[in-house]
């Protein structure tokens, strides 16, 4: 079972990196070329029936993961929960979907149309959760869900992939605090989302992230190709509980400005 976690999150990293190329680099760089262990992995869906939350999740299920937690982001109208893996080392994995009900008719219906379009058992195949875009959406479409909702512009524009992958601090063997990595990472020539502060969280929640700016890429929109933010990367560092193991779990405050990382530049 082991085995195909690995193999999962290995297919996974390779699809992230194709349009998340300062991944590989700042990968290299707090590794010291060694290979670093993944604290968790992000999704985003739609809540809509085809694909919900509880579809991309049954991949999880399927290999041994349990859920573990769940989230409400009132603001940015997300539902999100957290799987984790028997085996520590295995990423975390968080998934959030659009509550698209909440939106706009005109943005439920562009929505709807994507989802629509696309075979009722495509969330069934082994390589769903790394295979991108299902669907077709012209860019004018894109650019009326981005005025409304950033989360629902970057998941109509990529799909099923990454939206981030998360470098775990405690195991690292050269850094052992969030202030370093932010400053060797900014030395280096990245940016930083500074959405509420680099750092996201503190020791009283028990947990501390940041995250990149996302790279750009170029999407093919059903009209014509444009380069949009991408994926990014995150960091983090975790606190022990009063029983001395490490907090596993996700503060809601912190996520919600680590969902800006892939916020065009205003």
């Amino acid at each position: 079972m082991t085995t195909q976690v690995t193999e999962l999150f290995n297919n996974i990293w390779q699809h992230y990196l194709e349009v998340t190329p300062s991944a590989k680099k700042v990968h290299q760089l707090l590794g010291s070329g060694n290979d670093v262990i993944n604290d968790h992995v992000a999704y985003r869906t739609f809540n809509l029936e085809k694909v919900n939350l509880d579809k991309l999740a049954a991949h999880l299920l399927a290999l041994g993961y349990k859920e573990c937690g769940e989230y409400h982001f009132k603001a940015k109208k997300l539902y999100a929960k957290h799987f984790e893996h028997s085996d520590s080392t295995m990423p975390k994995v968080f998934i959030s979907e659009l509550l698209v009900e909440q939106l706009s008719e005109q943005a439920q219906a562009i929505i709807h149309k994507l989802v629509d379009s696309v075979d009722e058992n495509i969330v069934d195949k082994y390589d769903f959760l790394y295979s991108g875009k299902p669907w077709d959406i012209t860019f004018a479409d894109y650019q009326t869900l981005l005025a409304e909702s950033e989360y629902a512009a970057w998941l109509s524009a990529w799909g099923y992939r990454a939206n981030h992958f998360t470098v775990s601090i405690n195991h690292l063997e050269n850094f052992d605090c969030i202030n370093t990595v932010n400053n060797t990472i900014k030395t280096n020539g990245f940016a930083l989302n500074s959405a509420g502060g680099e750092v996201k969280g503190d020791q009283s929640v028990m947990l501390e992230q940041s995250s990149t700016l996302a790279d750009k890429a170029l999407v093919e929109f059903a009209d014509k190709a444009v380069e949009i933010p991408s994926c990014f990367y995150e960091f983090a560092k975790r606190y022990p509980t009063n029983n001395g193991e490490l907090y596993t779990g996700f503060v809601a405050a912190s996520a919600d400005k680590i969902f800006e990382s892939t916020d065009a530049v205003k």
